[in-house]
């Protein structure tokens, strides 16, 4: 029996995650639940699991939480604020940590999971794109184990050799990583349209079930550019060890290249309940709940490249991994805001990019050397794309005023 703290517990990794759990109620016992405000699934979620401890990271809910918590049979403790997700994340008696905070919220509590010696399971890829060099050593220092959730590099990882070594791609006899990503909602659609993309249309995504943010970073393809971000820190890659190749159908999830001309792809119905169960009983295999594949139904499978000017956000992305921690720390810090604005209705689909570009461009290159000046780069960024935004709306309004 192993104890598991679930960090994002509302979320759609977390509430796939339960939904693993509860399959095996033998191999695993519910030791945290953390949500930012949704104390009502919350609560649901604990009068199925039972955990010692629930957690709202939003203090100003606490008193609200405590409340409801107290009107049901339930013996957990109700803790509030960040302080409280990091004792979870690293208690002694928590085995694995499923790290699934969206967004620069889950660096601090992911963190210390891994400075705690954890096994992560990595749903956070903030975590690596903001603090890719200092969190990889933190894994090393302590012994965590990090385990990929996405379900590109949770592929990958299936697809890399037993013996696959850090940063090793050539004498594990690998080539190339296939980094496959669908296109998102706008694939197909005229350039010419993007201007008048909604919020909800842009979180219709064709394959997965996601949150909005991370739907909308699908159809910018920002988050295939986070992936990118991400794969070259779990894997010890270049830039140059990656190719970026859409897939539409979503069902080959990734793909190792190796020298003699193999390519090995993991292959599976677009459920995150695949890589979330391969993570939890690795190097097992346990039930996830997902359907096999009917390969007599599947419709033939296709394979393009992406193109810059529909998808600018994986360019930047592309160029931020090559310029530097610096460079992925902002953009990320950028994009979250600039997605919240879009979501928001302050500025349309296509101005995302140029939010994330102009912030960029005025942020220049410094050394990142401790999570404090990660924080602060950052917090930087933030304001910076507060203004930019800003900048842009009040454009708007002179135009539309003349």
């Amino acid at each position: 029996m192993q104890n598991i703290s679930v960090l994002g517990a509302t979320g759609s990794i977390g509430r796939s995650t339960i939904d693993v759990l509860n399959r095996h109620p033998e191999l695993f016992s519910v030791y945290a639940l953390t949500a930012n405000s949704n104390i009502e699934l919350l609560l649901q979620q604990a009068l199925l699991c039972s955990p010692k401890y629930v957690v709202i990271a939003d203090p100003k809910q606490f008193k609200r939480a405590k409340k409801i918590f107290s009107d049901h049979p339930l013996t957990c403790e109700v803790l509030s604020g960040h302080n409280a997700l990091e004792q979870v994340a690293s208690a002694p008696e928590v085995d694995i940590v499923m790290a699934a905070i969206v967004g620069a919220a889950g660096l601090l509590p992911t963190l210390a999971a891994v400075k705690a010696g954890k096994k992560v399971l990595l749903a956070n890829k903030e975590s690596l794109v903001m603090s890719g060099d200092l969190f990889i050593q933190a894994a090393n220092l302590h012994n965590a184990k990090i385990l990929p959730i996405d379900s590109e590099h949770n592929a990958i990882f299936q697809c890399l050799p037993a013996d696959f070594k850090y940063g090793e791609l050539c004498s594990s006899g690998i080539s190339k990583i296939l980094l496959t990503g669908s296109g998102g909602p706008f694939l197909s659609s005229p350039l010419s349209e993007l201007h008048h993309v909604t919020p909800d249309q842009a979180c219709a995504h064709p394959n997965w079930d996601m949150g909005r943010k991370i739907s909308v970073d699908s159809a910018t393809m920002m988050n295939k550019g986070l992936e990118f971000i991400e794969a070259k820190w779990l894997f010890g890659l270049e830039s140059s060890d990656i190719q970026v190749v859409l897939h539409p159908q979503s069902i080959i999830h990734s793909m190792v290249q190796y020298l003699d001309g193999s390519v090995l792809a993991q292959m599976g119905n677009p459920d995150m309940r695949t890589p979330i169960a391969h993570a939890l009983a690795f190097p097992d295999r346990i039930e996830s709940g997902v359907a096999p594949l009917d390969f007599n139904q599947l419709a033939n499978f296709t394979f393009t490249e992406p193109e810059a000017e529909r998808y600018p956000n994986l360019i930047l992305a592309m160029q931020a991994s090559s310029a530097g921690q610096y460079a992925t720390t902002t953009l990320n810090a950028a994009n979250e805001v600039a997605v919240n604005a879009f979501l928001q209705g302050q500025i349309g689909f296509l101005q995302i990019a140029q939010v994330n570009q102009e912030c960029l461009q005025q942020t220049s290159s410094h050394n990142l050397d401790s999570i404090e000046a990660v924080l602060e780069s950052d917090n930087s960024a933030r304001r910076l794309s507060m203004n930019i935004i800003g900048n842009l709306n009040q454009s708007c309004m002179q135009r539309v005023s003349s």
